[in-house]
């Protein structure tokens, strides 16, 4: 395994950040790390990266333990933390060749030309950090993470921030760079881990909660039906939970609504009599399969015990 966490908690004082985590992560897969805020993701990646101890728990990174080798992990590590901590005076290629001296690379020149060509810095290479764009001083941050070639790559919400043509650049990246690597970011962005993740681990109030291939998250609410229904006019939020079996009724528009029943219902006709009771018309309708946003609010809405 290229990590492994075993009954990780963390204390500051006596709040508990993270409480008995533990996961394990494969060499090339790429596992997207979520939760809201606060719920300990930016803690647990620390904790990994070396950056802070454990309060109590292992973890493994290349079969090294992070208590006996921290310098050997971080050495086959890479790390981008959610603040991007930029040396904003330094120019691109002086900030690597900085970087490629704190891990004695042999021969910088070559592996900066070829990291810059990676992560598509070529035409900003000679400026100053401080005057690139937001998506650029991203890959600045993902080049010093790559710089060194680890084998594992931790990435802290990497695409803040970005416009949509620069998220799907850096998406793109981070898919490409998976294919040879061990990847585990955090965002809350649903589609990206849709995107370019192999598997998700949501966490909440410090305890994970669930741990799935992407591809098989919704197999842990196949009981329920979501139901997208569009009337002609506003009808009361009420309404629509007085009808059996509906657990949950979500505006999404002025006239959109997401019904969330149980148990496989099915309650269109109820919907269309109900339309016809309040003399309204349904302008559309439709079953929905559940998706992983769909999952993750549901999840880490639970009271934990």
């Amino acid at each position: 395994m290229s990590i492994v966490v075993e009954g990780v908690s963390k204390l500051y004082g006596e709040q508990k950040a993270l409480d008995q985590v533990s996961f394990s992560i494969k060499p090339g897969e790429i596992v997207g790390f979520l939760g809201p805020n606060g719920a300990g993701k930016s803690t647990m990646m620390k904790i990994i990266t070396g950056f802070i101890p454990a309060s109590s728990g292992k973890v493994e990174v290349v079969g090294l333990n992070i208590q006996n080798d921290p310098l050997q992990i971080k050495a086959r590590t890479g790390y981008l933390a959610e603040q991007n901590p930029l040396y904003y005076d330094m120019y691109v290629k002086e900030y690597l060749h900085f970087i490629a001296g704190v891990f004695k690379l042999k021969n910088p020149n070559k592996r900066i030309k070829e990291i810059i060509e990676t992560v598509g810095l070529e035409i900003e290479q000679n400026k100053k950090i401080g005057a690139l764009s937001k998506g650029y001083k991203q890959r600045v941050g993902l080049a010093q993470a790559l710089l060194h070639d680890p084998e594992v790559l931790i990435l802290d919400e990497p695409t803040t921030g970005l416009d949509p043509n620069q998220l799907e650049e850096i998406r793109g990246l981070i898919k490409k760079i998976g294919a040879k690597k061990t990847v585990m970011l955090s965002t809350h962005i649903m589609q990206e881990v849709e995107a370019i993740c192999d598997r998700v681990i949501i966490i909440n109030k410090g305890k994970i909660v669930a741990d799935q291939a992407v591809n098989k998250m919704t197999d842990l609410f196949t009981s329920n039906t979501f139901i997208e229904v569009e009337f002609d006019g506003a009808i009361a939020k009420e309404k629509l939970l007085q009808i059996e079996g509906v657990i949950k009724a979500e505006k999404q528009t002025e006239f959109l609504w997401i019904i969330e029943t149980g148990s496989h219902l099915d309650v269109r006709n109820q919907l269309f009599q109900l339309a016809v009771n309040e003399k309204l018309s349904i302008a559309s309708l439709n079953k929905k399969t559940a998706k992983l946003e769909d999952i993750f609010k549901q999840l880490t809405a639970k009271e934990l015990a």
